[in-house]
């Protein structure tokens, strides 16, 4: 029928069935359906009742497990929030390596332009002009690594995509692309470019234009 998990299975009546694999009594699944989603949890708890009293077993010593759309639910959500938790990880230390990346590019920039700085000084540029040029030349730095690293990112979005549906037998995976957040992780680079370039320009504008000019 298209689906693979479905396709994969033998549907036969279970007449046949047991005599066939010799399992006269036994049953390893029984799916129960609901009239009301609302009472889930409640006919869960029934139906277990009736399996331990059925089977003369306790809590202790009960040799099944009974699983709701909630509990698989809570599930899911422990996992993501797993995996949430170790890409937020990788980010920070992005970040902080990025952010020390820039503010290490924008030291060695003022230390080169010293004398630039200072002939831009004797000519009437302000602290605030300064401040403003190495400020640009940061953001720039975050926004073109931002836009570089949503480049690659989304290369490999599709590339696992297209590896992973292969690897399912043709379960088609397909790659959202969320405009809004692609372009908040953009700006979010250039935010981060921004701050980090904060100290050295900071340090550039306040440089004297005399000793500047010695350099």
């Amino acid at each position: 029928i298209g689906n693979p998990g479905d396709d994969r299975l033998i549907y036969m009546p279970i007449e046949d069935f047991r005599p066939l694999f010799k399992l006269p009594e036994r049953i390893d699944t029984i799916v129960v359906q609901v009239n009301d989603q609302d009472e889930i949890n409640q006919i869960a708890e029934r139906v277990s009742r009736k399996l331990l009293n059925s089977r003369g077993l306790t809590e202790k010593t009960r040799d099944f497990s009974i699983l709701t759309p909630e509990e698989l639910l809570e599930t899911f959500g422990i996992i993501l929030n797993v995996i949430t938790g170790f890409l937020l990880g990788v980010a920070a230390i992005s970040l902080i390596v990025g952010g020390i990346g820039i503010a290490n590019t924008m030291y060695t920039s003022v230390l080169e332009r010293t004398r630039e700085i200072g002939v831009m000084k004797a000519i009437g540029a302000q602290n605030k002009d300064i401040l403003a040029i190495f400020l640009i030349e940061s953001a720039l730095l975050g926004l073109v690594g931002g836009i570089i690293g949503a480049a690659i990112g989304l290369a490999l979005a599709f590339v696992v995509s297209s590896a992973a549906s292969s690897a399912l037998g043709g379960i088609d995976l397909k790659v959202t692309l969320s405009i809004p957040l692609l372009l908040t992780a953009i700006s979010f680079s250039l935010l981060i470019g921004i701050l980090s370039g904060i100290i050295p320009a900071f340090q550039a504008s306040k440089l004297n234009p005399v000793e500047a000019l010695r350099s």
